[in-house]
């Protein structure tokens, strides 16, 4: 995945958070605080207003500046947590100094676990992670099998939707609904939600540049 096609998907990522804001918004009031949407709208114009600024960096230098814009625009728990995705993923994209999909899948994969590590979550806490890690999962198995491109961005956005829907019916023990219990079951996390829709514009963007 080059630069161009990494500013490709963050445009896309913006144009679908602003599509999506009342389903976002709706979400957050059922069991979150209410920012959510309002710190995910921030990041994602603050992120396309670097398209210049990020247009002649190599990917990784790109994905590391973007982690530092995001801790220093998104405030709450969101910030650092997208923060150390993109900072995760640049640093092995820098080690490995290559881009190739096994290699993205291994950053990607990186990231989500220091989100992981920094919220002190898991899988089936309803959380972001419920769509994160079996995405992040499939992905390295998918680009580890040698799989092309296609198949694999169709099999990450049906995961990362299952993955979605899967915190429906959680209980939530970690984030701002933990607070809730029982009450929150029947209704999908905010951030989940929020992580499918980036999902499925990353894809979408790969699949049209195939």
């Amino acid at each position: 995945m080059s630069t161009s096609v990494i500013l490709q998907s963050l445009q896309d990522i913006h144009d679908t958070i602003l599509q999506h804001e009342s389903e976002i918004e709706s979400l957050d009031r059922a069991i979150g605080d209410g920012d959510h949407y309002i710190n995910m709208k921030r990041g994602a114009a603050a992120i396309v207003e670097m398209r210049d600024e990020l247009a002649s960096l190599t990917p990784d230098a790109a994905l590391h500046k973007i982690g530092l814009k995001l801790l220093s625009t998104i405030g709450g728990a969101s910030g650092p947590l997208l923060a150390s995705f993109f900072m995760g993923m640049a640093k092995v994209l820098k080690e490995k100094n290559d881009t190739s999909t096994k290699t993205y899948a291994l950053a990607f994969t990186s990231g989500v676990d220091l989100i992981r590590q920094r919220g002190k979550a898991d899988l089936g806490e309803k959380t972001m992670l419920d769509v994160l890690m079996p995405v992040a999962d499939q992905l390295v198995a998918l680009a580890n099998a040698g799989t092309n491109n296609k198949t694999i961005c169709e099999a990450l956005i049906a995961t990362a939707e299952a993955g979605m829907h899967s915190t429906k019916n959680l209980i939530a023990t970690k984030g701002r609904a933990a607070g809730l219990g029982e009450r929150a079951i029947g209704h999908i996390d905010p951030g989940a939600k929020s992580c499918q829709l980036m999902i499925n514009a990353v894809c979408n963007v790969l699949l049209k540049n195939e």
